[in-house]
């Protein structure tokens, strides 16, 4: 069916995502970066490129936003699968295109271990919307 497409942030910013540029506080880095943990991608590579908080936003929160995707039905579900590594809380909102609301349809805050996590999120929504 359906695909939302896939990205690994190697050579750019996913066409998933909303604008070619980030908005304030993320940027785009590996483990070799002398930021901090990780120190490598899901799968242990520590060269591989993957979405961070910029060191100066560790306080605060930033938000990143999805192109449009069309309308959901029996053939056409939308599943977003991530991988992700939690400091603070990340909160996943849809968006659908008929509402001005955000709803919150995800969250998780920082467990005790640090490490990548997986975790897909199914979509179903009959407006255009966005994540």
């Amino acid at each position: 069916g359906f695909s939302c497409g896939k990205c690994d942030f190697e050579t750019n910013l996913c066409k998933a995502l909303y604008e070619s540029n980030l908005q304030p506080g993320w940027i785009r880095r590996n483990g070799q970066s002398s930021i901090g943990p990780p120190y490598s991608d899901h799968s242990g590579n520590e060269s591989a490129y993957f979405l961070s908080l910029s060191p100066e936003m560790q306080s605060s929160s930033a938000t990143l936003r999805t192109n449009v995707f069309l309308p959901t039905d029996e053939e056409h579900v939308c599943q977003i699968r991530f991988h992700y590594w939690v400091s603070g809380t990340l909160m996943v909102g849809l968006q659908k295109h008929s509402e001005d609301t955000v709803t919150l349809i995800w969250q998780v805050s920082r467990e005790l271990q640090s490490q990548w996590k997986a975790n897909t999120i199914t979509i179903n929504s009959t407006k255009k919307f966005e994540v």
